[in-house]
């Protein structure tokens, strides 16, 4: 018997059954897909709708329409006597208090930003 036709035959045979694997592998996954898809739209069609324009909820009159600036400055630090240290119940609460100044703080001419550093050339 000739080895080479057997090995061969033997290799074919392997080879087709591999395939047949790989694309029945191949159409579970897409059916799975596939009916995922169609859950998610099932799921999705009983959901109630969003809600329409004229139902979404609206800001009140006397509400600020821009953000509010506040300027904060941090609090200084209390200071340990007698070489102990600070437990964390004796620190404040927060880390900053609203400043005294609450002027918002603007670009002086020709000292800096967002083009530039004010150096030569800054007129």
């Amino acid at each position: 018997m000739n080895t080479f036709a057997s090995v061969f035959v033997a290799a074919s045979g392997r080879s087709a059954l591999a395939t047949v694997a790989f694309i029945v592998v191949g159409l579970v996954l897409v059916g799975g897909i596939i009916w995922a898809f169609r859950l998610g739209i099932k799921v999705r069609s009983r959901e109630s709708a969003p809600p329409a324009p004229h139902e979404q909820p609206r800001r009140p009159g006397s509400a600020p329409h821009h953000e509010s600036h506040r300027t904060r400055e941090p609090n200084e630090m209390p200071q340990a006597t007698d070489g102990e240290r600070l437990t964390p119940h004796e620190l404040r609460p927060t880390g900053s208090r609203d400043s005294a100044d609450q002027r918002r703080p603007r670009w002086d001419e020709g000292s800096g930003g967002s083009f530039g550093s004010g150096g030569p050339g800054a007129g």
